[in-house]
């Protein structure tokens, strides 16, 4: 018995021996390590390809031969290897594999004129920019995240929290200022409306259609171009509500004020030229200190999103309040979102029901002309002279149009309301396989109240005997836009696919319904406008204020066919008919047509052996867009309107003049593009991006003429005449130049280049001899102040002045004499002809434009930096010309260190424009830097959180000695500029959150 328990102990000494022995084994044979190569379709190995074991941190990357080697930690071990431009896949350790394209951005489906296509199909010019690559910063709209970021696109702005972006698409296309120079917005499919209506951080995505076979589709509105903003929505089939919130608080502080003089700076030129200084109450204040301010702003939006298998929803909710760095200036708003969709019918039919809100107040400070701009009088307005005098007012200086900067903005201040309201309902039904059928409705009504104040203490000339003023305007408007349309889609035989959509759109809006008064003679201060029937004066009837009640139609037919053989030869043609009420009777109907074809070359047979190209598509088109937009109901009628009173039975009757001449044969402004273009992607996409060239020509541009009033009640006429070139090139660059385990760089670099050129101007009927822009109101100057003239053959921002010879031997500033033909004589003069001695001076367009983004990602950090910059552009500095005129030295006003430094004390001529004044517009500018981290461990009630620090306008790299080389190259006016509406840049750092529940 004993021997029998010895040996079975034995047994299982032997047995647990073994089991050790082959659990080591196993062991080992699970950390051993296993070898393979990984290549691409055509055998060539690549190189930097992640291999990670899955579910651990294990992983490796292969190398220039294709080959990985890990050692894996878990029994039964799998591998994931990704690669940029390939597919993923999952091997055993050891096992080699051949990775296939990913075709994901070439199926990428891109949003068009009332449908949507895969970008492999696509044969126009449209960039796509996603949220994630929009700027980062304080941005009151949506126009502003996209400076910089589409090539042809120029973008300017300021610091003005109530500002708005100047917008360019590929050059100036209309001589009309304001919203006939800026692109056509279509929100959610939904055309024509105002982008305040969505908040930054409810944008999915945006697409920016750039040529005319792209935008033609909507015909009499694009010819600047469309931008298509998608926003955020419901998913189907999510589990439970997503919420998430996003936040921030921001600080911004002006990036670079004028170095003015000092009151010593003031009183030593004075001595030591034996001059008088005027305005000297032994005071020493920095004026610019004393109006400026770190600006706080904070943001927060929520938004809930879900769905289920039928029914998707969406609600966000977002609040803007923010600061100007001008104190008393800022904004805030509030935003409401909401879209819900749901399937009924079988599934057949799709409704969409949303309600969208806006409310909005801003908070002006004057920046008006003529010295009543804080912005202008925080640096004319002497130092020598205190913030308060003894009797505990604002210090008052002596001389025409000199005011303190802190009466300008406590005593004289304004505010604007917005309200808006939009109202959507949409209808899309699935009638059989490939063929669906839209209709969508949107109503939208909006309201702004303006409402200024200027007290018993106002400075403004004109103003301050009214002991008190208050104005007060209210104005309302409403829009309908009705659109039903249809897309059918097949394939034949599998490489045939044919596309086709037709529709029909209606549009009706009101405006100008609204009135206003102002009163005066208030007993205080107190109530400002908020009780305008305490004031005691209103003088009649010119105190009251009326918009003219006007509506505007526009009726659409348009259609689009498209078709594919084998994703290789693609042929699209569009085709819009538009009437709209505004024009002149027998021009209220337009056609315009497009054509365009695309070559994926990358598909032909003599392609699928070479291993540099996964994508090369050349694309070629032309079509005709038109510009309707900045027109009333009333531009092509004769209207007449109040010009005085005349006296009939002891009463004044109102007298009417004519305001306008009617035009019958006023038409929209019509556009012809010709773009080609090539899409590349290298390397399974690691490098890709576009090239295109296009020309652009504008006719029947519209400028008021001046007529005879033999012939017309009124001196002038709006007329089709003018004609404009734009001709340029574009080159946009993705690459991902390092991709490791943990770490990843992505650059896009985007360059255009654009030569922009006035063709014509007039015509055998209409004819004007000067078309004369850019007055920087210069002291001195009283009239010809003019600095840009639009000249037949040259391009819109041509600067037209005196051209500087320096000083003469008295120490005046001399101007070169030219003669006839515009050729310098070798002669000069301290008062040079104004017809004669002008001449081309330089050009205030730029010959490029440059954005270039960087993010790079290390495991949860990740970090972008992004760079813009202009490019061989001119600007009049006109702060420059204004702070250093000897008038005003003479007025007691302050002025530049420059003026007491460089200038000499005998130079006592005011300063006409010239060249001295123009200067090098050239910047490069760190745009923004952006740190954040992702934290992403939570217990199941938090998806993930992400903390975020944003830096803006980090530094620029500039020879311009204004206040910032970022100037409006938007209008017919680029690159002057103007002192008095030139709101300070600002430097913002801003701290954030994201949350997703």
């Amino acid at each position: 018995m004993r021997k029998r328990q010895t040996h079975l102990k034995k047994g299982m000494q032997k047995a647990v021996l073994s089991a050790s022995l082959l659990i080591c084994g196993t062991a080992a044979m699970a950390q051993s390590q296993k070898s393979g190569v990984i290549t691409d379709s055509n055998g060539e190995p690549l190189v930097g390809v992640t291999v990670m074991e899955q579910g651990t941190t294990n992983g490796t990357v292969t190398d220039i031969n294709g080959r990985y080697t890990i050692t894996t930690k878990k029994p039964g071990a799998k591998l994931k290897v990704s690669y940029v431009g390939y597919e993923d896949r999952v091997i055993t350790p050891g096992q080699s594999v051949v990775l296939k394209d990913d075709n994901k951005m070439l199926n990428e489906v891109v949003v068009v004129g009332y449908g949507t296509m895969r970008r492999k199909d696509v044969t126009s010019s449209i960039t796509t920019v996603n949220a994630e690559d929009l700027n980062k910063g304080v941005y009151s709209d949506a126009a502003s995240l996209l400076q910089g970021k589409v090539a042809g696109l120029v973008v300017t702005t300021s610091g003005d929290p109530n500002g708005t972006p100047s917008i360019t698409l590929r050059g100036a296309s209309s001589l009309r200022t304001g919203e006939a120079m800026q692109p056509y917005y279509v929100i959610d499919g939904i055309p024509g409306v105002d982008i305040s209506m969505v908040a930054p951080d409810d944008i999915e995505s945006i697409d920016v259609l750039r040529d005319a076979t792209a935008t033609a589709i909507y015909g009499s509105k694009a010819a600047n171009g469309v931008i298509i903003i998608n926003t955020k929505k419901g998913r189907k089939g999510e589990e439970r509500t997503s919420v998430s919130y996003n936040g921030y608080v921001a600080f911004d502080h002006v990036a670079k004020t004028l170095d003015m003089a000092s009151a010593d700076d003031l009183r030593g030129y004075a001595k030591a030229n034996g001059l008088t200084l005027g305005n000297d109450e032994g005071a020493n204040v920095d004026w610019q200190k004393e109006v400026l301010r770190t600006g706080v702003s904070h943001n927060h939006n929520l938004s809930i999103s879900g769905g289920g298998k039928k029914t998707t929803y969406m609600v966000s909710l977002n609040y803007q309040n923010r600061e100007g760095v001008v104190k008393e200036s800022g904004m805030n708003r509030m935003n409401v979102r909401s879209l819900m969709t749901t399937k009924v019918l079988k599934d057949h039919l799709d409704i969409s029901l949303g309600v969208n809100g806006m409310y909005g107040t801003a908070h002006g400070v004057p920046m008006w002309n003529e010295g009543a701009s804080v912005l202008d009088a925080m640096n004319y307005y002497s130092p020598c002279m205190p913030v308060r005098g003894e009797d505990g007012n604002w210090s008052k200086a002596t001389g025409s149009k000199n005011y303190n900067p802190m009466s300008l903005l406590h005593e004289d201040t304004f505010e604007t309301n917005w309200k808006r309201m939009q109202y959507i309902a949409k209808a899309s039904l699935k009638i059989i396989d490939g063929l669906t059928w839209n209709a969508n409705y949107s109503f939208t009504n909006n309201q702004h109240t303006y409402s200024a104040y200027d007290t018993h203490n106002t400075q403004i000339e004109g103003v301050s005997a009214y002991n008190g003023k208050a104005t007060r305007n209210t104005y309302m408007g409403h829009a309908h836009t009705f659109e039903t349309y249809g897309n059918y889609d097949v394939t034949i035989s599998k490489i045939h696919k044919l596309s086709v959509m037709a529709g029909y759109s209606w549009e009706e809006k009101e405006s100008g319904d609204g009135f206003g008064l102002w009163v005066h003679d208030f007993y205080d201060d107190y109530l400002k406008w908020n009780q305008l029937s305490y004031a005691s004066s209103i003088d009649g009837i010119p105190a009251v204020e009326s918009g003219t009640k006007a509506t505007v139609r526009n009726i659409s037919f348009y259609g689009r066919a498209a078709y594919s053989y084998n994703s290789r030869y693609m042929l699209q043609a569009t085709i819009r008919r538009d009437g709209s009420s505004v024009f002149g009777k027998d021009h209220r109907w337009g056609t315009f047509p497009s054509v365009s074809a695309a070559w994926n070359i990358t598909e032909e047979p003599f392609m699928k052996n070479q291993n540099v190209f996964s994508n090369l598509k050349l694309r070629m088109g032309y079509g005709v867009s038109g510009n309707a937009l900045g027109f009333g109901a009333y531009t092509a009628i004769a209207t007449y309107g109040a010009s005085g009173f005349f006296d009939y039975n002891g009463k004044n009757w109102r007298t009417l003049a004519a305001t306008k001449n009617a035009n019958p044969d006023l038409k929209w402004e019509s556009t012809g593009m010709f773009n080609i273009g090539i899409d590349y992607a290298l390397w399974g996409g690691r490098i890709n991006g576009t090239l295109e060239l296009y020309s652009k020509k504008t006719k029947d541009l519209i400028w008021s003429y001046p007529v005879s009033l033999t012939e017309y009640p009124y001196g002038y006429i709006d007329a089709n005449v003018g004609e404009i070139t734009n001709k340029g090139i574009e080159l946009t660059v993705n690459a991902t130049p390092v991709k490791t385990k943990n770490f990843t760089w992505q650059t896009t670099l985007n360059l255009a280049h654009n030569k922009n050129r006035v063709d014509k101007l007039t015509n055998d009927k209409y004819f004007t001899k000067e078309f004369n822009q850019g007055d920087p109101m210069i002291a001195g100057v009283s009239a010809n102040g003019y600095t840009q003239r639009i000249i037949e053959g040259e391009p819109l921002g041509t600067f037209y002045t005196f051209t500087f010879a320096g000083y003469n031997d008295k120490g005046v500033a001399t101007y070169y004499v030219l003669d006839d033909n515009g050729n310098r004589t070798g002669e000069t003069t301290t008062a040079p002809d104004n017809e004669r001695d002008r001449s081309i001076t330089g050009c205030a367009q730029p010959k490029l434009n440059l954005g270039w983004n960087n993010t790079l990602t290390y495991k949860n950090w990740s970090a972008s930096c992004f760079f813009t910059g202009v490019f061989g552009n001119k600007i009049y500095n006109g702060s420059r010309a204004q702070y250093t005129s000897p008038e005003m030295f003479t007025n007691g006003k302050n002025v530049l260190k420059e003026f007491i430094t460089d200038r000499p004390a005998t130079d006592i001529s005011g300063n006409i424009p010239s060249d001295r004044f123009i200067e090098n517009g050239s910047y490069l500018r760190l745009q923004s830097l952006t740190l954040g981290y992702t934290f992403t461990k939570f217990n199941g009630w938090l998806q993930n959180a992400q903390l975020y620090a944003t830096v803006n306008n980090v530094f620029t790299i500039t020879s311009y000695k204004g206040l910032d080389p970022e100037v409006d190259l938007g209008g017919i006016s680029p690159g002057v500029d103007y002192r008095w509406s030139n709101y300070p840049h600002t430097r913002t750092v801003m701290l954030g959150l994201k949350v997703n529940f």
